[in-house]
């Protein structure tokens, strides 16, 4: 009886114990110190700290190398412990021009996905569907026209 009982609480405090992901480009003190403005290029740069997380689209010429330490415990939503960016600057003949380092307390979140679609009009609770129901009317055609067009009833076909 004492075995299984063991057994159970052993793999209670496994499933909880943390698991810790290193994400992204791992940080490199030493070839990052190497770098030296007006005189690194971007051969240079991609030779000691290997291609960038990403690359800037808008607004000038930056490749940007972020890591990011998340720790999750059993089944919940994993949780960002440390995150760290090396943004290195480029001016236009492709030098090196400034290198900035930026880390949680310098960002901010935003919301890149919502999971909900934006819709014009007016959104119908599900009582208000049912009462402005007619039956043999599908919903949203009791007028007759096309709502999103406003075109002849039907969509124009006879």
């Amino acid at each position: 009886m004492r075995i299984p009982l063991v057994v159970l609480s052993a793999a209670l405090i496994l499933g909880c114990t943390p698991v810790v992901n290193q994400r992204g480009y791992l940080p490199d003190p030493i070839g990052e110190a190497t770098i030296k403005a007006g005189t690194d290029t971007k051969t240079t740069v991609q030779a000691r700290l290997g291609d960038p997380s990403t690359q800037a689209t808008f607004g000038g010429d930056v490749w940007y190398y972020i890591s990011s330490v998340e720790r999750q415990v059993a089944f919940f939503d994993p949780r960002v412990e440390n995150r760290s960016i090396l943004a290195v600057h480029f001016d236009k003949d492709g030098r090196v021009s400034d290198l900035r380092h930026y880390s949680l307390k310098d960002g901010h979140v935003v919301a890149f996905e919502t999971r909900e679609t934006p819709a014009k009009g007016r959104e119908l609770t599900f009582l208000q569907q049912l009462m402005n129901a007619t039956p043999g009317v599908p919903l949203g055609n009791q007028g007759g026209q096309n709502p999103g067009q406003g075109g002849p009833p039907n969509g124009g076909y006879p």
